[in-house]
């Protein structure tokens, strides 16, 4: 379908060029498409005036069909474009201490870095026990708790939001089991880790945890948003 919209678009196009500029119903044909795309981004009902009346002769028809006809590149732009900001999302990725005092921090980043998303905020900290308390809430009826809640606070950790369509669940597949014996070669775990307590990377592992992780480690002004030239190298948008 996609592809059907981006044909009549460029076909569109090409006429609409060809058209004689002089023509008032070529200039009338581009309001149109002009008004669809206004239309389009507001997201409102879309409004035809009465484009054509009082002109005649196959040109001139010609000339205001070719600038009409740049609606469906208007709709396909508009489209697109939802569609990728509909498809983009954020998760929280730590470094844990073991990983920054073994210097693997530019490593991790690296491989996220090279899959194409967008580092979108990082700082170091080193958090307090009470704070690992909340970060790790959800275990706290284990037995582990304790000595996972010290561990997280004995020293620096780098804590990241990453950026980037499926950026959830790759991430958690990119980051490998909770044990390192059981992760695939490939993952972070699998190739830098050896036991579970020294797994040197924590990530969210879904939406919900996603937005409750990054408002507990980050303020809303210490994240940023920013369009990357590389983006439409690695999503194909335009």
């Amino acid at each position: 379908m996609a592809s059907q919209v981006c044909k009549s678009a460029s076909r569109a196009a090409r006429s609409l060029l060809s058209a004689s500029k002089a023509s008032r119903f070529h200039s009338q044909g581009r309001a149109v498409g002009a008004a669809a795309a206004v239309s389009l981004s507001a997201k409102g009902p879309l409004l035809f005036s009465n484009y054509g009346r009082g002109g005649s002769g196959s040109g001139s028809a010609s000339s205001w069909i070719s600038g009409a006809l740049a609606l469906p590149a208007a709709a396909y732009m508009f489209q697109d474009q939802e569609v990728h900001a509909a498809e983009l999302e954020r998760t929280f990725i730590a470094i844990k201490p073991d990983g920054v005092q073994r210097g693997l921090i530019s490593e991790i980043i690296s491989r996220f870095e090279r899959k194409g998303y967008k580092l979108v905020g990082i700082k170091v900290v080193i958090p307090s026990k009470e704070f690992a308390k909340q970060h790790y809430h959800d275990l706290k009826e284990r037995p582990f708790f304790d000595g996972l809640c010290d561990f997280l606070s004995s020293g620096p950790v780098i804590a990241m939001v990453w950026e980037g369509q499926g950026v959830i669940t790759y991430g958690r597949k990119l980051i490998g089991a909770t044990d390192p014996q059981k992760s695939e070669p490939g993952t972070i775990r699998g190739d830098l880790a050896v036991v579970v307590g020294r797994n040197i990377i924590h990530g969210s592992d879904g939406p919900e945890t996603a937005k409750d992780e990054i408002k507990l480690w980050f303020k809303p002004e210490e994240l940023v948003r920013f369009s990357s030239t590389a983006e439409k190298w690695i999503y194909g948008s335009n």
